[in-house]
């Protein structure tokens, strides 16, 4: 199988979320209170794939914790610029993503995320559309955890990962709870897998991972066969390639992925 890298364009720098808490009220400030320098960010929303027929998510908020020395611009900034509504995760995937949320904020360290939800949540299931209780979201939010410095007059993009096939958790009563389960990443401090399956009837699954657990999926277009993977930490990675049947699984290791690059695995045939 051949192999290929190249640049993928990288402006922005941000360290990569490793997980969520549900979180405390804190009191909310402005970003208008900042008259010094400012950052500017933005926030995407992307997905890996899941097997339903649609998992709907009500965005309602979206705020930024900043933990700089002026103590008068600490705390909990809610985004200005925030596109509420509900949205289907299954919408983005394969490199696809939509802007949520983005706004300046006071240059400096900045310690979590906080993804507000509304109560409009439902998975739909063999065409059945089923509510999404979310108890401890509806009440005060998803902290992402994220530890990094700001520079004043820079932009800093990154994308929340909604890992739609584990964020959905059936109870023995046949409800179902939406615990999300998130990667938080950006292009500058991770890398990405690509290529084409064909043929695009197979429609296989795709699954990267490292020695060290870490792992992220896809899901082949089902019209060109196309899949990308974003948000890998620099490492060696296998990729497996699981299609429905009567074609073989197949699998291929020792696929580097650097940070900012695409890493290209050009035409993947399955048998």
């Amino acid at each position: 199988m051949k192999i290929r890298k190249h640049l993928k364009l990288a402006g922005f720098s941000l360290c990569a979320v490793l997980f969520f808490t549900a979180c405390s009220d804190d009191a909310d400030i402005s970003s208008n209170s900042n008259e010094r320098g400012k950052a500017t960010m933005r926030f995407n929303l992307t997905d890996a794939p899941a097997g339903y027929d649609a998992v709907y998510i009500d965005v309602q908020e979206v705020r930024v914790h900043a933990a700089t020395q002026d103590t008068a611009e600490s705390g909990w900034i809610t985004m200005d610029n925030v596109q509420p509504g509900i949205y289907n995760l299954l919408d983005f995937r394969n490199g696809l993503d939509t802007l949520i949320a983005y706004g300046d904020v006071p240059a400096g360290k900045i310690s979590q995320i906080r993804l507000i939800l509304g109560a409009q949540n439902s998975v739909v299931i063999n065409g059945v559309s089923e509510n999404l209780k979310t108890p401890s979201a509806q009440q005060s939010g998803l902290k992402l955890q994220v530890n990094y410095r700001l520079e004043p007059g820079l932009k800093y993009e990154f994308w929340i990962d909604f890992d739609a096939s584990r964020s959905i958790v059936e109870r023995g009563n046949g409800d179902y709870n939406l615990k999300p389960v998130i990667r938080v990443y950006t292009a500058s401090t991770t890398g990405s897998i690509d290529g084409i399956i064909t043929p695009a009837t197979a429609h296989s699954s795709v699954l990267a991972y490292n020695s060290a657990g870490d792992s992220a999926m896809a899901i082949g277009d089902t019209a060109s066969g196309y899949f990308l993977i974003s948000g890998l930490t620099p490492d060696n990675y296998t990729v497996e390639f699981d299609p429905v049947a009567p074609f073989a699984p197949e699998d291929t290791t020792g696929i580097m992925v650097s940070a900012g690059m695409v890493t290209h695995l050009d035409s993947v045939r399955l048998n």
